[in-house]
C-alpha cells in the first residue's frame, strides 16, 4: 500500500491493519467442492465437535479476528433442474446448524470472535433476538450476526411457503426486523434493571424491563426481552448483499459488510457507494468495515504453492462449482456451450443471489469472458472469487493490493483443505503480515467483544450515530419507537 510521509513532523503515519476472519461453513463442501476426496481434508468431519475445537484453538494461536460461519436453508436444483448433483457432489450438501459448536469453541478460546450466517426470512424476531442473546452472553460479547434474506425456492418449500419473497420486498421486511430486534435487545432493559438483591428477595427490577409494542406490516409482537442485556447488547452486525436494495439496508445497518467480486476495481464502486449512502444516514463512512472473500494457496515459495495448486486441483468437482454457480445466478450452465458467452440475461430464476449474478456483466483482465468452461475453471476452487497462489510474501503482497484499490478493511479468507488451508494462513501468511505491521501483533489486550476488536476497546455497544442507538432504553418511548 502507498505511505504517505507526515509532513509536520516527517514520521510515516500508522499502517492500515487488516483484519482477517476465517470463512467456513458447517458443511463437506463450501466454497471449493470435491475436497473431501483429498485425504488430507477434513471436511468430512465438520459434524464431530472435535473438528470446530481444533479449528478454534488454531484460529486463536493465529490472532485471526473470527471465524465466520456462511449458512444456507435450502440446496441448489438449478443446475440440470434437479437437487441430484447438489447432493452427489456434497455442494453444501448436507449442512448442520452453525450455532451449536460456537459455545464449546468459545469454551477453548479467549480473544476468537464468531460471526454467523442467519436469516431474518424464516423465523420471528423474538426467537433469533433470544437465541442470540444467549450467544453473546456464552461468548462473553464474541458474537456477530451475518444478515441475510433468503431466496432459495427450496428453502421457502421446507417451511410450507410455494413462493420466496420477492427480492426489494425481503430487504423491506429485514429492516422492520431489524427494528424488531433493537427494540428488545436495546430497549426493553433499563442498564440498571438487573439488580439482586438478596434481602428484599428481588433478582430484577420489573419497573425497569419495559414492554416492547410492535405492529408493523410484517411483525405484530406484545413482550419483555426474556434475556436480560448480554455484553454488546446487540451482535456485531454484518451483512451481505450489494444489490441497490442490499446497499440500501446495509448503509442503514451494517458494522461490517462481506463482498465478493474478482477484481477489486469491480469492488470499489460498490464500496463507495455503500459509504456514501452511509454518509447521507449521518453514519461515520470509515465505521462500516469492509470485508472481502479471498482464497489463499500457501507455500514457503511460489513454486511450491503452484505445486500444491496443482495437486488440489486433481481433487476439484468441476460439476460441484457449476452446481453452486448455478443456483447462486439462476443459470442453468448445464443448458450452455462451454465457450458461451454468459450473461444477466441468460438467468432464467426470479430468484437468486444478485451481487453474484453481476458479475457476468462485469468483465476484468483476469476474466476478459464469462463462459461455462471459465466457470469451471474457476467455482471449483475458491467459489468466484479471488483465489492467491504462491509465498507468504506473494500473497501478501496481493491482499495489500486489494486493501488500497478496493477500500477493504479486511478479508474473509476461504480455504480449499481444512484445516490445513488455514494451518498455512497462521504459519505462514500472519508472521508475514505482522513483519509488515499491518496486522495485530502477539500480546494485544485480551477479552475484547467483537465489537471492540473492530473499533477499539471500550465500543462494546453500537455507536452512537447508528440507527440501533434510537432505541436505546435510555432514549426510545415505551414502545420503543
Amino acid at each position: 500500500m502507498a505511505e504517505t510521509i507526515n509532513k509536520s513532523n516527517g514520521e510515516l503515519p500508522p499502517k492500515k491493519q487488516i483484519l482477517l476472519n476465517a470463512f467456513d461453513m458447517s458443511t463437506v463442501g463450501h466454497l471449493s467442492p470435491g475436497q473431501w476426496k483429498n485425504p488430507k481434508d477434513r471436511s468430512a468431519t465438520k459434524r464431530s465437535l472435535q473438528y470446530w475445537i481444533d479449528l478454534a484453538k488454531l484460529l486463536e494461536r493465529g490472532g485471526i479476528n473470527a471465524l465466520f460461519l456462511a449458512d444456507t436453508y435450502g440446496g441448489y436444483d438449478t443446475y440440470e433442474g434437479s437437487l441430484d448433483n447438489c447432493i452427489r457432489r456434497a455442494a453444501q450438501w448436507p449442512i448442520t446448524d452453525p450455532t451449536i459448536p460456537i459455545s464449546a469453541m468459545a469454551a477453548v478460546t479467549k480473544n476468537l470472535c464468531f460471526a454467523i450466517t442467519a436469516s431474518t426470512s424464516f423465523e420471528p424476531p423474538f426467537l433469533l433476538a433470544k437465541r442470540f442473546s444467549t450467544l453473546d452472553h456464552m461468548t462473553g460479547g464474541r458474537f456477530g450476526w451475518n444478515i441475510v434474506t433468503s431466496w432459495k425456492k427450496a428453502a421457502f418449500k421446507a417451511i410450507g411457503l410455494d413462493t420466496p419473497i420477492e427480492h426489494d420486498e425481503r430487504y423491506a421486511q429485514a429492516d422492520e426486523y431489524l427494528r424488531v430486534l433493537y427494540k428488545l435487545w436495546e430497549g426493553s432493559w433499563a442498564p440498571d434493571a438487573l439488580d439482586p438483591q438478596p434481602s428484599l428477595d428481588s433478582y430484577a427490577d420489573p419497573s425497569k424491563i419495559r414492554t416492547i409494542n410492535h405492529s408493523g406490516k410484517y411483525f405484530q409482537l406484545s413482550t419483555r426481552h426474556i434475556v436480560d442485556p448480554s455484553p454488546q447488547r446487540t451482535p456485531l452486525l454484518f451483512q451481505a448483499g450489494t444489490s441497490t436494495a442490499g446497499s440500501e439496508f446495509a448503509a442503514t445497518h451494517a458494522e461490517a459488510i462481506f463482498v465478493s467480486s474478482h477484481s477489486p476495481r469491480i469492488l470499489r464502486p460498490k464500496i463507495d457507494t455503500i459509504r456514501q449512502l452511509a454518509k447521507e444516514k449521518g453514519r461515520d463512512p470509515r465505521s462500516i468495515k469492509v470485508f472481502a472473500t479471498f482464497t489463499p494457496i500457501l507455500g514457503a515459495t511460489d513454486e511450491e504453492a503452484r505445486e500444491k495448486y496443482e495437486e488440489l486441483k486433481k481433487y476439484a468437482s468441476t460439476i460441484g462449482g457449476l452446481v453452486l454457480v448455478s443456483g447462486w445466478t439462476g443459470i442453468d450452465l448445464s443448458k450452455h456451450d462451454l465457450d458461451y458467452d454468459l450473461s444477466a440475461k441468460d438467468s432464467t430464476e426470479d430468484h437468486k443471489v444478485r451481487s453474484l449474478l453481476d458479475q457476468f456483466t462485469a468483465t476484468s483482465p483476469d476474466v476478459p469472458r464469462w463462459t461455462p468452461r471459465v466457470i469451471s475453471e474457476k467455482a471449483s476452487i475458491g467459489g468466484l472469487g479471488p483465489v492467491a497462489v504462491g509465498s507468504p510474501a506473494t500473497v501478501a503482497d496481493e491482499l495489500e493490493r486489494w486493501v488500497e484499490e478496493a477500500d477493504l478493511d479486511g478479508f474473509n479468507l476461504g480455504y480449499v483443505t481444512t484445516p490445513g488451508s488455514f494451518e498455512d494462513v497462521v504459519e505462514l501468511l500472519v508472521p508475514e503480515l505482522r513483519r509488515r505491521g499491518v496486522y495485530p501483533q502477539e500480546g494485544g489486550k485480551e477479552g475484547l467483544t467483537a465489537r471492540e476488536r473492530v473499533y477499539g476497546e471500550g465500543q462494546r455497544g453500537l455507536r452512537v450515530d447508528h440507527v440501533g442507538s434510537r432505541y436505546k432504553y435510555e432514549v426510545s418511548q415505551e414502545d420503543g419507537e
